[in-house]
């Protein structure tokens, strides 16, 4: 055979091979991180305290992308850079959660991996460190999509989950965000709650007191083998009462991941992303009407608008295309993908 008939061959039979291989030059890969949308004051925010979220996000950032990068699966990199976030008190999930109207934390969570539509969640547990892992045992361990209170923290028992008090949740500006609301239900103790910041308060408690629906922590990743995943944890809203469960563990409403479209994580005021089954809406946008990742995310948060409600998502798809809308003057947001740096914004343009 002559030389150039035998480079031909040659290639053409490492093409499939290179084509499958998931280290691959050049496969896309990457992820994106959320940590809540709301009103955030450029104006008022103190440059130490953004600095302080800027530095947590672009860990879980950094984290998620050194297991993607060293050719690990989807969903550990999310639950790796969604349990940075939960140990961080800068965020509404684990460690910083907010109260409800009993003074206690009730963490929710979900996670769902986009090859098999898996998925698991968790909602309303109290005692559990890490939820995002948690959720990740019931989808993988289980034979339930969502377990609540009580049995979730049974089941988290029985798989040897680190329980921690209540209180390690708590901190003093989520008690104080809590003394607020409850004084905005009465109006007649309205005065005394512009006075609820006492001798505590500094730049940046009087920036985050009014912070009581939203930050609530996200992760979408694209791997190596072109598979998808999305996480979502949560405290919910502070002062929230009766049980009350948002989005963030429902799946198709704040979080959905799926192959063939995208992978989505919510944030904002949950009930209205519920109605509108957000997280799902994107994904079926995209697979049944042909938008992009852009398009369908930015027409799902029009939606969340029209009803009345507020927030933003994190969204990438299959090539590693990303969106990050919202509707809010700000979300905590970041992302890292293949070859490039890490990249961290919080306000809106």
């Amino acid at each position: 055979m002559k030389p150039v008939l035998i480079l031909l061959a040659l290639a053409a039979a490492a093409g499939p091979v290179l084509a499958q291989n998931p280290h691959a030059p050049g496969r896309a890969f990457g992820l994106v991180v959320h940590g809540g949308a709301g009103v955030i004051d450029r104006e008022r925010m103190p440059p130490e305290l953004e600095a302080q979220y800027r530095a947590k996000l672009t860990e879980a950032l950094d984290a998620g992308y050194a297991v993607l990068e060293r050719g690990g699966p989807a969903l550990d990199a999310v639950t790796t850079a969604v349990r940075i976030l939960e140990d961080s008190p800068l965020f509404n999930a684990g460690r910083g959660a907010v109260m409800n109207a009993d003074g206690v934390c009730e963490l929710d969570a979900s996670i769902m991996d986009g090859r098999t539509l898996e998925a698991g969640a968790v909602a309303g547990v109290q005692r559990v460190r890490n939820p995002i892992d948690l959720a990740r045992d019931v989808m993988e361990k289980s034979a339930h999509v969502m377990m609540t209170g009580r049995g979730a923290e049974k089941f988290a028992e029985s798989l040897g989950h680190e329980l921690v008090p209540n209180e390690y949740f708590h901190t003093e500006l989520r008690r104080r965000q809590l003394e607020e609301a409850r004084a905005k239900e009465t109006p007649r103790r309205a005065s005394s709650a512009r006075g609820a910041y006492g001798p505590f308060a500094d730049a940046g408690d009087r920036h985050r007191i009014g912070e009581l629906k939203f930050g609530t922590v996200g992760c979408v990743a694209l791997d190596r083998s072109g598979n998808l995943a999305a996480g979502t944890s949560t405290g919910g809203m502070t002062n929230k009462k009766f049980g009350r469960v948002g989005d963030s563990p429902i799946i198709g409403a704040g979080t959905y991941a799926k192959n063939r479209t995208a992978a989505i994580s919510c944030t904002g005021h949950g009930e209205f992303f519920i109605r509108a089954a957000v997280a799902h809406e994107v994904s079926a946008q995209m697979e049944h009407r042909g938008l992009t990742v852009a398009d369908a995310a930015k027409a799902a948060i029009r939606n969340v608008g029209a009803l009345g409600g507020t927030g933003g998502l994190i969204a990438i798809d299959a090539r590693g295309n990303i969106a990050l809308p919202f509707n809010t003057p700000g979300m905590y947001r970041g992302h890292r993908l293949a070859g490039k740096p890490a990249t961290v914004e919080i306000y809106g343009k």
